[in-house]
């Protein structure tokens, strides 16, 4: 049997309820295995709710990380179920880790209790954008605030390893997300970030793309720092959320246009799905000793079994090991960390 997914049931704004009722949607509906890491009291009863008591397993972690709190909160509270759901992983028990709590809080524990792979700078945190015709990854989205040339380098290896394993996308081609298309455009990190890129051997490098390139599909992976990606990121969401606004206003402005959403429910419905971020399963923590999904901090059921599914799914595709094999293999072509 595949070691189960550890499942911080006690990050994130509706935990730990929804969160437990996303464990029980994962092992019916998706077969996943799960283990929740929280308070057994809280937790049993919700389980009991669900009648899933038998079910799903409880490991007691005596503390939580609110989600106001940051960095420092992983070494303020080294019981917490963040760090119990890691050591999980570290010792065998489980295969990934999921957690929808402090994005800030989920990286620091990570690092400590994961550590880094061998060679990695900094990890990068990896999201999924709808695209067609397939998904393209778009990291650092939120990690790394200010970053050195060499680890853009690297964000393009750890999303290239991403997007194959996790994407199937063969030979993906990389983009520098920047303010113009030339390869002059950017301050010093970005310009020396695309010599080191278009030097790399082993990545296909596209140049530099634009904001309003990130839909599109133009590239597989898209490589910025932290800062920028995490506001382009948000900016996207924002706008889908505007867009679906408006789309609603529209719609219900008269017997007509209420008519014609009618005769187009279901393709509206997919449009939606397509473009939730939810459905994705989170964002992925690369460049660790083992597998990180971070949920939406306002994630329901639905978004949980869907992190836990994606998380099962990078364990099987061993992401993790894959990640490290092309970090090693292109420390030792550039020799730059």
């Amino acid at each position: 049997m595949a070691a189960p997914v550890a499942l911080d049931a006690m990050g994130g704004d509706h935990a730990p309820h929804e969160i437990v009722a996303g464990a029980v949607t994962a092992v019916r509906e998706h077969g996943v295995p799960v283990v929740l890491v929280g308070a057994p009291r809280p937790l049993a009863e919700a389980l009991a709710a669900h009648d899933a008591t038998r079910e799903i397993p409880i490991v007691r972690a005596e503390e939580a990380l609110a989600m106001h709190e940051g960095a420092l909160a992983s070494l303020r509270r080294p019981r917490s179920s963040i760090a119990v759901a890691c050591h999980l992983v570290r010792r065998g028990d489980a295969c990934a880790v999921v957690s929808a709590g402090s994005t800030a809080g989920i990286v620091a524990t990570a690092r400590l209790r994961l550590r880094g792979q061998q060679g990695v700078l900094r990890p990068a945190i990896a999201v999924a954008l709808p695209t067609r015709p397939r998904p393209t990854v778009l990291l650092d989205a939120g990690a790394n605030a200010e970053v050195k040339p060499e680890m853009l380098l690297q964000f393009a290896h750890l999303g290239t390893a991403y997007a194959e394993s996790a994407l199937h996308v063969e030979n993906p081609r990389v983009g520098l997300l920047t303010i113009g298309s030339e390869a002059e455009k950017g301050d010093k990190v970005v310009k020396r970030a695309h010599e080191l890129l278009a030097a790399a051997p082993s990545l296909d490098f596209a140049g530099n793309v634009e904001g309003h390139d990130l839909l599109t599909g133009k590239v597989d992976v898209v490589v910025t720092d932290g800062f920028t990606g995490n506001v382009a990121l948000k900016t996207m969401e924002g706008a889908v959320r505007y867009a679906f606004g408006e789309l609603r206003a529209t719609v219900e402005s008269g017997p007509l246009s209420r008519l014609g959403a009618l005769l187009q429910r279901s393709k509206i419905r997919r449009l939606r799905h397509r473009l939730d971020p939810d459905a994705y399963g989170g964002a992925v923590l690369l460049g660790l000793n083992g597998t990180v999904v971070i949920a939406h901090g306002a994630a329901r059921a639905g978004s949980i079994a869907a992190a836990c599914a994606l998380a099962a799914t990078l364990a099987a595709a061993r992401t993790v090991a894959r990640t490290g094999e092309r970090v090693a293999a292109a420390g030792r072509s550039h020799r730059l960390w």
